[in-house]
């Protein structure tokens, strides 16, 4: 199979072992989701959805947030890890957001990724799930399961997304990516492939090589 043939089935695949795929952040606001998106770094998403409703609670737009400490910001967020370096992120996302944006999130990659925190992952994941563009969110689980799936050989991400997007249907790269978050935490985890259990064993080139192996 070719790389295409490969993508192409690796999207049906999990689409039909999880069909409900969405971000499993909690928000209501695009600010609130970058926000979110920024403390998820070396965090889990579920730490990330307990400490947020105190967060935004208290901080209920960029003006409060523009406005608050970093000292103020930090003691909400200390269990996320890194609290001193996000909550000065976060703040300063604020004031350019405020200063530059008229108070709201920008929809494409290039005017996000100039806030402060603001990598390629979240200005894709801000992209994909708030404004419905095509994107690429390329984490740990997307990074390794797609080499895996023999898709690329790069470390990169940025590279990574480029090779990616010229081999998933955009309409189906952001939910694509959302799934390989759940089949890496529960089938190809970092620690090892399950690759028995897995839906995608019949073409993964990973996959077909450890079953080989087994027989």
């Amino acid at each position: 199979m070719t790389k295409k043939q490969i993508a192409l089935a690796a999207v049906e695949a999990l689409k039909k072992e999880y069909p409900d795929a969405k971000c499993s952040l909690t928000y209501s606001t695009p600010l609130q989701l970058l926000i979110a998106t920024r403390l998820s770094a070396q965090c889990t998403d579920a730490r990330v959805n307990l400490v947020t409703p105190a967060l935004f609670e208290r901080f209920r737009g960029v003006d409060d947030f523009a406005e608050a400490s970093y000292d103020e910001v930090a003691e909400y967020i200390k269990s996320c890890g890194l609290y001193k370096t996000k909550s000065k992120d976060i703040v300063e996302m604020c004031i350019k957001l405020r200063n530059d944006f008229g108070g709201e999130v920008p929809d494409t990659i290039e005017k996000l990724t100039t806030l402060p925190g603001v990598g390629r992952k979240t200005a894709n994941l801000i992209c994909g799930d708030v404004f419905g563009k095509p994107a690429v969110v390329v984490d740990t689980h997307c990074i390794r399961i797609t080499a895996r799936l023999g898709l690329h050989k790069q470390t990169d991400q940025k590279k990574i997304e480029t090779e990616l997007k010229k081999l998933l249907p955009p309409g189906e790269s952001n939910d694509f990516c959302h799934r390989l978050v759940l089949h890496g935490r529960a089938v190809c985890t970092a620690r090892s492939a399950k690759c028995r259990e897995c839906c995608m064993k019949e073409f993964c080139r990973t996959g077909i090589k450890e079953l080989k192996n087994e027989n």
